[in-house]
């Protein structure tokens, strides 16, 4: 699977990643470089809702989230940073990986800014 390395910038952190090639996060790799405001869901995951949709053709319906998946909820139109597992649920896609210790993504209490852009 090709992938391709991103940086997701949470204040003065870092975390590297990657995306997958497959549609929907191809269609966020043209958004790219792209800050939104992630906030906390279900104390597993952050959360925040891309300028424009990402592309469901070919992604399957549903899919589990293990932590550091980096996912696209399709029914919310979220991007989708996880924190802890999430089993198989509707609507869930994995679009690529965070790399390392997502901790970082833990606690918040508010909504964060948080920019992803394409590594160098």
């Amino acid at each position: 699977m090709s992938e391709t390395p991103i940086r997701v910038v949470i204040g003065d952190q870092t975390l590297r990643a990657r995306l997958w090639d497959n549609p929907a996060a191809r269609s966020l790799l043209d958004q790219l470089p792209v800050t939104l405001d992630f906030s906390d869901y279900g104390r597993q995951e952050v959360l925040a809702e891309p300028p424009k949709p990402l592309k469901m053709e070919g992604m399957p319906a549903g899919e589990s989230a293990p932590s550091g998946t980096i996912g696209y909820y399709a029914p919310g139109r979220a991007v989708v940073l996880y924190y802890a597992d999430v089993g198989r649920y509707d609507g869930i896609v994995r679009i690529g990986q965070l790399d390392g210790d997502t901790t970082v993504l833990e606690g918040w209490s508010g909504a964060r800014s948080v920019t992803i852009e394409r590594a160098d």
